[in-house]
């Protein structure tokens, strides 16, 4: 790849109008990650050939990739005008997802499987924007669709398992999330869902398993770490919660949700000046406080200020 950009790039060197060398520098930078020396030469490309829908699109692409979605979205619709390229549509909808424009992903999708009626990544998005819009039997119709087309999507088998999770459908929701696991050994978001189904449950045993395995292959999963705290001092196993969150804490520094329940694990031990000093630290660190909110810790340090106060005795009495 590296290769071929530099050939590329001297080609361009030695003869900047060389439009063609350009448009395969661009798809190839493009391909390589390097994004916005792509969108660079696109937009050169583009103001040169404005009616060249292909150009139009990949610069869609280009900005898409940098997250730019209103730019992206842009450049599909003045491609599509120019040529309604099913492929054009297909990334316009993508876009609106990541827009949060569901009702208009979903009516640009549905063109696509007019003509695409077996592509089951259109499918799967089609439901990616229902469950977005919490639209679950629509979104539950579409990821099923996905499955008939290719049995192994591992992101409609985790989908499908969510929608059963939310409906409290829970052995089904089961089987799916371990679906999902034969698919992929290691996605970690269904090891997690399976813990906290277990844990809901009550089989603390499975849950901690389950687990676990989430943050071996996710170090950052906070909400893993949350419930395997709560589990272990509930069975008063201090030491090994301690042990938890101190490697939570160098995996993910300066989080204020895990000083929270550092702040819990003390505590539960009736040890007040850690329980202080870790709950301070998890307010000023409130910019990464996700699973609890910073109203709810400062009411509890206040409560736990005035409770010092009345229990330490008071100098020269």
């Amino acid at each position: 790849m590296m290769e071929e950009i530099e050939e590329l790039q001297e080609i361009l060197r030695n003869d900047p109008y060389d439009f063609q060398a350009r448009r395969s520098l661009s798809i190839a930078l493009l391909d390589g990650g390097f994004c916005e020396e792509a969108k660079k030469n696109l937009i050169f490309l583009v103001r040169t050939f404005p009616e060249n829908a292909e150009l139009r699109y990949n610069l869609g692409i280009a900005y898409e990739k940098l997250k730019s979605y209103d730019k992206a979205e842009k450049a599909y619709k003045q491609a599509i005008e120019i040529s309604p390229e099913l492929d054009f549509y297909y990334n316009l909808g993508l876009t609106h997802i990541e827009q949060k424009k569901y009702n208009e992903a979903i009516e640009v999708l549905k063109k696509v499987i007019e003509k695409e009626k077996d592509d089951s990544n259109t499918y799967f998005n089609l439901g990616l924007a229902y469950f977005k819009k919490e639209e679950y039997d629509s979104a539950l119709e579409y990821f099923q669709k996905t499955i008939e087309l290719n049995q192994d999507d591992l992101f409609a088998h985790f989908y499908i398992g969510n929608i059963f999770k939310i409906e409290g459908l829970t052995d089904f929701a089961i089987d799916e999330f371990n679906k999902v696991l034969i698919i992929a050994p290691d996605y970690s978001w269904a090891y997690f869902n399976l813990g906290a189904i277990a844990y809901k449950n009550g089989d603390t045993e499975n849950a901690l398993y389950y687990l676990k395995n989430t943050i071996e292959f996710n170090p950052h999963d906070i909400q893993a770490y949350g419930i395997m705290t709560k589990i272990y001092i509930k069975q008063e196993r201090f030491m090994e919660a301690l042990e938890l969150i101190n490697e939570a804490i160098d995996r993910n520094p300066q989080n204020g949700d895990l000083y929270y329940n550092y702040a819990q694990i003390f505590k539960h031990q009736n040890d007040l000046a850690n329980y202080q000093s870790t709950l301070k630290t998890a307010i000023n660190n409130h910019e990464t406080l996700t699973l609890y909110p910073l109203e709810t810790l400062k009411k509890e340090l206040k409560k736990l200020n005035k409770h010092i106060k009345e229990i330490t005795p008071k100098e020269n009495e």
